[in-house]
């Protein structure tokens, strides 16, 4: 089965998310975390994007972007490999850091369709399927904590 294709636009909310490999951990420690965030940034300056909220779990990452241009695919395959490649040699490893590819959904961001004070996203839930709306203070509590964390 052919997967489906990215739909791109200008002005355009995604809920980007991606897996270790095999569900591993794809951050050893707070330097690989500050990478990361690193390389996001470099990205941002790359493609324009604006990232307004992310959360880094032990085994994946979660990413509110605003992509002004329609590049969301070009600038995934370029942070996602250069992370890769920097945590491989960082740690004396290679192959691959992530594995299926990454989700990235469609949000809207009309955000007076949508209950009070939460992203119009929906959070995969335990079982895979979908969760509970995110509020914006949780996503403003993990991005603020983990910034405190790592400065």
């Amino acid at each position: 089965m052919a997967r489906s294709i990215r739909i791109e636009i200008p002005g355009g909310f995604y809920h980007v998310m991606a897996r270790g490999n095999r569900r591993e951990k794809i951050y050893a420690d707070d330097d690989d975390r500050r990478f990361f965030l690193q390389t996001l940034s470099e990205a941002c300056g790359m493609t324009g994007w604006r990232v307004h909220a992310w959360v880094l779990m032990g085994n994946h990452y979660h990413l509110l972007i605003e992509t002004p241009e329609p590049n969301l695919v070009e600038g995934m395959k370029w942070l996602q490999n250069t992370v890769t490649r920097r945590f491989n040699v960082r740690h004396g490893k290679w192959g691959r850091l992530f594995g299926d590819r990454y989700k990235a959904v469609i949000g809207d961001h009309d955000v007076g369709k949508y209950p009070a004070g939460t992203v119009p996203l929906m959070r995969p839930g335990p079982d895979g399927g979908l969760g509970h709306w995110i509020r914006h203070e949780d996503w403003a509590k993990a991005s603020e904590t983990a910034k405190t964390r790592l400065q």
